[in-house]
């Protein structure tokens, strides 16, 4: 009986062991996974911060002759075209300049 006793014990050791060792190579595991997906969003950041456009410009100060504020409506519309100024932006643009 005591050579099975042992025999039980040690299975018991062993496998405490190796649960123990697997539980922590998990969690090891999961803090370098956890720390490559923060540095890869930090990169995407950075690049998206790289790419952004240019802010649009500035709107005039309102103009009191008409003939300046359609100008300034060429002028924007110009950007528009050559894709300068989104639809969005060349709206806004064009409300802030009309008032």
């Amino acid at each position: 009986m005591p050579g099975l006793l042992r025999g039980v014990a040690r299975t018991a050791v062993v496998a405490g062991t190796a649960t123990a060792v697997s539980n922590r190579v998990s969690r090891r595991q999961g803090g370098r996974w956890a720390q490559q997906e923060q540095q890869q969003q930090q990169e995407q950041q950075q690049q998206q911060a790289a790419a952004a456009p240019p802010p649009a410009p500035a709107a005039a100060p309102p103009a009191d002759d008409m003939t300046t504020k359609i100008e300034q409506l060429k002028q924007l519309s110009t950007l528009k075209e050559q894709g300068v100024l989104t639809e969005a932006e060349f709206a806004e643009q064009k409300r802030r300049l009309l008032g």
